[in-house]
């Protein structure tokens, strides 16, 4: 089987774009998309012809280029069934569960709301990759706008139910913030504080923190780490469900 070819960048602000690339059928997808030039950039430098819009939710810094790159390229756009009726363009709803073909490759769609109602992932098994959206971050999970925590804590355990060596694409460029407040959850966890380090290098070379791993999410994320006992002596909820714990890291983010 060929390699899947991808590409990732930045555009707007914070947001990360990525294409991906079947070069035996030449099929090109866009993770979403957040803004029309960048996207034509990355094209240009690869040589590709964009025919998909993998969407995973439906807000406006996801989804604000897909008309005009539609209109250009005569693409499909696929997203959450859930947020058909607010994801412009949208061609063809998908559900937890679906799977579907792209060239060589096939795509899982992984219901993960929380951020918003119908939010959704995208793994693709053969290539050991997962596009999680705005739903897990390097060092974080997305802010509930639409869901409450027993909704995004129930998202998180399908993610972390994937192979620890998934690469993981995710849709900004989180990760320094992020890495402030999880030292404030998991000050003694040295994996965290190697990883902050990097990212603080990587950032400060105007570099990428992402992809990163499901494996090192595991070990540093504490959005990720509700069991760990250091963390749940730290926050004095020893004694809590899992699901608890995760809400007051959840709230203890909305307030830092």
């Amino acid at each position: 089987m060929p390699q899947l070819q991808i590409e990732q960048f930045t555009a707007r602000s914070d947001n990360f774009g990525v294409l991906i690339h079947d070069p035996e059928s030449g099929l090109t997808a866009s993770i979403d998309a957040p803004e029309e030039q960048p996207i034509l950039d990355a094209l240009k430098r690869r040589g590709w012809k964009l025919t998909h819009i993998f969407t995973t939710h439906h807000h406006t810094d996801h989804v604000e280029a897909n008309l005009a790159l539609k209109k250009r390229f005569g693409l499909e756009i696929i997203g959450p069934e859930d947020e058909k009726a607010k994801i412009p363009g949208i061609d063809r709803g998908v559900r937890h569960g679906d799977r579907f073909k792209f060239g060589s490759f096939e795509v899982e769609v992984i219901s993960t709301p929380g951020h918003t109602a119908g939010e959704i992932s995208f793994h693709i098994p053969a290539a050991k990759v997962a596009f999680t959206g705005d739903t897990l971050f390097s060092l974080g999970c997305g802010r509930l706008f639409e869901g409450t925590p027993a909704t995004m804590f129930k998202s998180l355990q399908r993610l972390i139910g994937l192979p620890g060596e998934t690469e993981i694409y995710c849709g900004h460029e989180y990760s320094e913030s992020n890495a402030r407040f999880a030292l404030t959850i998991d000050p003694e966890n040295s994996a965290l504080k190697e990883r902050a380090k990097e990212i603080k290098t990587l950032r400060e070379a105007d570099l990428p923190t992402l992809p990163t791993t499901l494996v090192r999410e595991m070990a540093t994320n504490p959005f990720l780490r509700w069991h760990d006992p250091a963390i749940r002596k730290n926050l004095g909820m020893e004694g809590a469900t899992d699901e608890a714990v995760f809400a007051e890291i959840r709230k203890r983010k909305d307030n830092f």
